[in-house]
C-alpha cells in the first residue's frame, strides 16, 4: 500500500517526466504545441494530482474530479488519457496488499469496476470533450452508464489503446513498455531519455489510436517509418543528446501534418508511474 501523499508525489513526477522527454509530435520542453504549452501540462499535473491520489474516492470519482480540476485550471483537455490510465494505478497502489504485486492489485481493481465508475468516467470524458471519443451504439458516453467501466472499455478497445489496457490488465505497458524503460534507463541513466525510448518503442509497435481516430490509417505507415529511424538511433546510442536534431526534424514533420501521438504519450506516463510505484514498493519491503 502506498499512502496518499506519496501517490500524489509519484503521479506528479511521472507527469513532469512526460514533458521533459522528447516525444515527437507532442508538447515537451524541447517543442511546445500549437494550442498547449509545457506550463499547461505542469499545472494540469499539479491540480489533477489531488483527486487522482485521493484514497477516499472511488475509481470513477478519481477520474471525474481529476478531469474537472484540470478543466477548471487550464480550460482544455491536456491529460484525459493520462488520468484514465493513471487512476486505476493509483487505486491499485493504495489497495495493494503486502504479498501482492502492483499488477495483481491492478487486476483486482479492474475486475471490480462498477456501473457507477463508468458513469463518473462518462461524465469526465464529456467534460474533457476529446475529439472522436465515446461514440458507440452500444454505450455512448453522453448517456447514463448501464454497464461497468471495464465492460464499456471492452466496447471501445478495438479502436482505443487506452481502453484496451483496461481489458488486458495493461499488457502493453507491463509486457513491453516497462521492460523498454528499464533497458534504456540502465544505458542512459536518465529518466527522461528512458521515457523517450518508451515512446518511440510503443509508437513503432502499436499504431497511435489518437492519430487513427482523427485520420484513420492514412498516416499510420508513414508515422511508423519515421519513428523506426528514431527508435533505431536510440537503441544504438549511449549519447541520446546527439539525436536531438533528428528528433526536432521528426517533431517538425509530425506537427506540420497535425499529427499528435497523444495516446502513446499517455502510455509513456503510465509506464513511468508504474516504474516509480514498483521502485517504492521494493524499498518499502526490503
Amino acid at each position: 500500500m502506498i499512502e496518499q501523499a506519496l501517490l500524489q508525489k509519484l503521479y506528479k513526477e511521472a507527469c513532469i517526466c512526460d514533458v521533459q522527454a522528447f516525444k515527437p509530435g507532442n508538447v515537451s520542453i524541447y517543442s511546445e504545441g500549437r494550442d498547449m504549452t509545457v506550463d499547461d501540462f505542469v499545472l494540469s499535473a499539479e491540480v489533477s494530482a489531488r483527486a487522482i491520489s485521493n484514497t477516499d474516492y472511488s475509481l470513477g470519482e478519481k477520474i471525474y474530479y481529476a478531469v474537472k480540476e484540470t478543466r477548471e485550471a487550464v480550460g482544455c483537455n491536456t491529460n484525459l488519457g493520462i488520468i484514465l490510465l493513471c487512476a486505476p494505478l493509483t487505486q491499485a497502489a493504495s489497495l495493494q496488499k503486502r504479498e501482492q504485486t502492483l499488477r495483481e492489485s491492478l487486476e483486482q481493481v479492474l475486475e471490480n469496476t462498477t456501473v457507477e465508475d463508468a458513469d463518473w468516467t462518462f461524465r469526465a470524458i464529456t467534460l474533457a470533450s476529446p475529439g472522436g471519443l465515446g461514440e458507440s451504439k452500444e454505450q455512448d458516453v453522453s448517456e447514463t452508464a448501464k454497464i461497468s467501466l471495464v465492460q464499456a472499455m471492452e466496447i471501445a478497445s478495438g479502436k482505443d489503446r487506452i481502453a484496451k489496457q483496461y481489458t488486458t490488465n495493461y499488457k502493453d505497458v507491463f509486457d513491453f513498455a516497462v521492460l523498454r524503460y528499464n533497458t534504456a534507463f540502465v544505458k542512459f541513466d536518465d529518466q527522461a531519455w528512458a521515457a523517450s525510448a518508451v515512446f518511440t518503442g510503443l509508437l513503432r509497435n502499436f499504431p497511435d489510436s489518437h492519430i487513427e481516430r482523427k485520420y484513420g490509417d492514412k498516416h499510420s505507415g508513414w508515422v511508423r517509418k519515421q519513428i523506426i529511424t528514431v527508435d533505431d538511433a536510440l537503441l544504438n546510442t549511449h549519447e541520446p543528446e546527439q539525436l536531438i536534431p533528428m528528433l526536432h526534424e521528426v517533431d517538425r514533420m509530425f506537427k506540420a501534418k497535425g499529427i499528435n501521438p497523444g495516446t502513446t504519450a499517455d502510455l509513456t506516463v503510465a509506464t513511468v508511474l508504474i516504474i516509480l510505484m514498483e521502485a517504492l514498493s521494493v524499498r518499502c519491503t526490503s
